[in-house]
């Protein structure tokens, strides 16, 4: 769920002034994506749930100083990484068997049979134990680029790093993925 560019402005007018209702707008449109951004970032629901209330509270706070010079909900995503990069180096922590993916399953994704619900869960489970390997810049670069489709310049401008510093990352992330899913000693 989006906000046009023009409601967006309208939201943005109508919270400034004190239209608690506005921003609720504004959160229902974003919390499912920020939560979903900081989740695979920090690797932990708890940490996710905390990163999606820090944000909204930034956002909240700081929504008179908006100048639109992007849209809301890429506002809302670079403040969402920087907040998920700064909770994953603080807690230090890295959960290797919890799933770095939303938790919440449809029930038309749900398997035809057994023996493929438990493929798909070893994959899955494998995928996250590999992805909790990285390091939280690593992994929200792979996960910006591999996961929501960004470009390079959009992964640049999201973390405010160099495009070089991207490429550099995601390489190594990829050259470190491989190596471990191959079973070598990283």
């Amino acid at each position: 769920m989006g906000i046009g560019t023009d409601q967006e402005q309208e939201l943005i007018e109508r919270a400034v002034a004190g239209d608690i209702n506005a921003f609720e707008e504004i959160y229902r449109a974003y919390s499912g994506m920020v939560y979903n951004v900081a989740r695979r970032i920090v690797n932990n629901a708890d940490d996710a749930d905390e990163v999606t209330q820090d944000v909204f509270m930034s956002m909240h706070q700081n929504l008179k100083n908006f100048r639109g010079g992007s849209t809301l909900k890429t506002w809302a995503y670079r403040i969402t990484v920087n907040r998920a990069l700064n909770a994953a180096k603080r807690s230090g922590r890295i959960r290797s068997r919890e799933m770095l993916f939303d938790h919440n399953v449809e029930p038309d994704g749900l398997p035809n049979n057994i023996d493929q619900g438990i493929e798909q869960d070893a994959a899955k489970e494998k995928a996250a134990e590999l992805l909790a390997a990285l390091d939280p810049e690593k992994r929200a670069c792979l996960t910006l680029r591999a996961v929501d489709g960004l470009s390079y310049e959009e992964i640049s401008k999201m973390l405010g790093i160099n495009i070089n510093t991207v490429r550099t990352r995601l390489k190594r992330a990829r050259e470190f993925l491989l190596n471990r899913s191959k079973g070598a000693v990283q």
